[in-house]
């Protein structure tokens, strides 16, 4: 049984399985895509519900763009109907959304979509519902060290100074805890460059389901997987 006071701070997705999914049943792949969208949507609400203070889930990653041309825009068509659809209920139950990635070389439509979710929840204070869009973890953190790099050529910075906090306010994930937990559905186990850096002491739990048929109650059954683990952060 799940301890509602031992809820994960923050509970980060691979949303894996929506092409393999709508394969299954003999259905074009952006069927899939379109089913995890609505999947998703249970999920977040189902979080915020329990309490979670951050929900980072898995969206488009720099190795997408791999993808066909008519799949690529089909998951931005469909991020901008979430985001039509779903905006007002988002900011009506006080959840405050955050982009992790750059976001910027997404379709405008799209950017534009995403910059109103941004500029319409900033206030919130409830759940940090995070995207990950064109989100790869060696580009972040890549990233994150040409910005330390520039400020030790210009002075701004002694070598000395550059620890792990140092590199981490410099992510794209400055400012939330790491990941308590992180989650793969889709039955593969890897992390597929998500949150290297952040999920050095993570928990993950894997899960044989397509993302369309993630539900509810498969979410709390992984946060009940995670309450019993002892976690040790390398002690004893």
């Amino acid at each position: 049984m799940m301890d509602l006071d031992r809820i994960p701070d923050h509970i980060g997705i691979v949303m894996d399985g929506n092409g393999r999914w709508a394969r299954a049943k003999g259905l074009p792949r952006l069927s899939g895509h379109n089913a995890g969208m609505l999947a998703m949507k249970e999920i977040v609400k189902r979080a915020s519900a329990l309490g979670v203070q951050y929900l980072t889930v898995y969206a488009f990653s720099t190795e997408n763009w791999k993808r066909s041309v008519e799949e690529v825009s089909g998951i931005f068509n469909l991020l901008v109907l979430y985001v039509d659809r779903e905006l007002a209920e988002l900011n009506a139950n006080n959840v405050k959304v955050r982009i992790l990635g750059d976001y910027e070389e997404l379709p405008r439509n799209a950017v534009e979509r995403l910059r109103r979710s941004i500029e319409t929840t900033a206030d919130n204070s409830g759940m940090c519902f995070c995207i990950a869009l064109n989100y790869g973890s060696r580009d972040e953190i890549a990233r994150g060290l040409r910005a330390i790099a520039a400020d030790a050529l210009a002075g701004r910075l002694a070598p000395a100074e550059i620890d792990e906090a140092l590199i981490a306010g410099r992510l794209y994930t400055a400012g939330m805890p790491d990941p308590d937990l992180i989650i793969r559905t889709g039955g593969e186990r890897r992390l597929s460059n998500f949150l290297l850096w952040q999920s050095a002491y993570s928990e993950l739990v894997f899960s044989e389901a397509y993302w369309p048929d993630f539900t509810p109650r498969a979410f709390e059954k992984a946060i009940e997987e995670y309450q019993g683990r002892e976690r040790r952060f390398g002690g004893r």
